[in-house]
């Protein structure tokens, strides 16, 4: 079986800035520097089979390359106990235009569509204990106006993900480039 997600990856001087912002929030994991990305679709396990035809399909989606922009932080679950940290970006229609384009291929072969609405994110942390809500809330309003310069995205990755006691361990499979514009 294997457990699959397609993502963005960002160029190293975004991913240093947004390592930026890991640190002063006890009792949190830090996502490390490298695993940093932006999932467009969660696919959950699948057998060999349903990979082989994913990786298939998702060489059928045609798009323009676009660019993105970091900003901004914030938490999931809203109005609860933080369980995630998150840098979010700003809308963007290209993105979503390019996750329903994906979803379309992947619904040919079967996939089911994610229940979940997306909230497009990119994970810094996961919260190990409740966290302090002062702490937590200094952290969001001293990072709030936070945003990285813009860059552009050429290409998308589909990722396996195994999951260790240490955490998960994501690789990428395929990488689809996108048209040049």
């Amino acid at each position: 079986m294997h457990r699959l997600f397609i993502a963005i990856d960002f160029p190293e001087e975004i991913k240093k800035g947004l390592s930026s912002l890991c640190y002063g929030l006890p009792g949190v994991k830090w996502v490390d520097i490298n695993q940093m990305h932006l999932t467009l679709r969660f696919i959950d396990e699948v057998d060999g089979g349903v990979f082989r035809d994913i990786m298939s399909v998702l060489e059928d989606v045609e798009f323009e390359g676009f660019s993105l922009l970091v900003k901004g932080v914030g938490c999931f679950p809203p109005r609860r106990d933080p369980r995630v940290l998150w840098a979010g970006l700003e809308k963007s229609e290209e993105m979503s235009s390019l996750r329903k384009k994906i979803d379309s291929q992947l619904k040919r072969i079967g996939v089911e569509p994610e229940k979940r609405k997306f909230s497009p994110h990119i994970t810094l942390a996961r919260f190990r204990k409740k966290p302090s809500v002062y702490r937590v809330a200094d952290f969001l309003a001293g990072n709030g106006l936070f945003s990285l310069p813009e860059f552009s995205v050429s290409e998308f990755h589909l990722y396996s993900s195994i999951l260790t006691p240490k955490g998960a361990i994501h690789q990428i499979e395929a990488s689809y480039s996108l048209l040049i514009r």
